[in-house]
């Protein structure tokens, strides 16, 4: 099985692609070139992180009748100094909300996502520090 996209040129530093029928502008910002039409493609690394491991996190306690009233993945990356600046490491938080949420479930969940399921974690561990922490707060 393979995957694959491309990015097609609109000008300056903008490129645009299309995903899952779904249009993206890729951009860089007014100081180096680009026009700040869209994302840089680097951050886009962090969000597909923190999705790909809160769409199995949600499914998972879903199936677990865990009753979450909210819920946040947020990432924090450190990118190093020199060419090429790159990610050396990244660290995510899941943040809960709900009545009497069961850390044991919340911590399995999180841990099957990590262990087992989520292709862009399992991905980003073999070229960088991967960690992460749970906070519940009261809803």
């Amino acid at each position: 099985m393979k995957d694959g996209i491309s990015v097609s040129w609109i000008e300056d530093l903008a490129f645009e692609t299309v995903l899952n029928g779904h249009k993206i502008i890729l951009d860089a910002e007014d100081n180096v070139g680009g026009k700040d039409r869209g994302p840089r493609p680097k951050p886009l690394m962090m969000v597909s992180l923190a999705g790909c491991t809160a769409m199995d996190v949600i499914s998972i306690l879903k199936k677990m009748r865990v009753d979450v009233k909210k819920f946040d993945v947020k990432v924090e990356a450190e990118v190093t100094e020199e060419h090429p600046k790159h990610y050396s490491k990244m660290h995510l938080i899941y943040e809960f909300w709900g009545k009497d949420l069961p850390m044991d479930k919340l911590e399995k969940a999180v841990n099957l996502s990590q262990d087992r399921y989520c292709g862009v974690s399992y991905t980003y561990r073999k070229v960088m520090e991967l960690t992460y922490e749970i906070r519940v707060h009261d809803a």
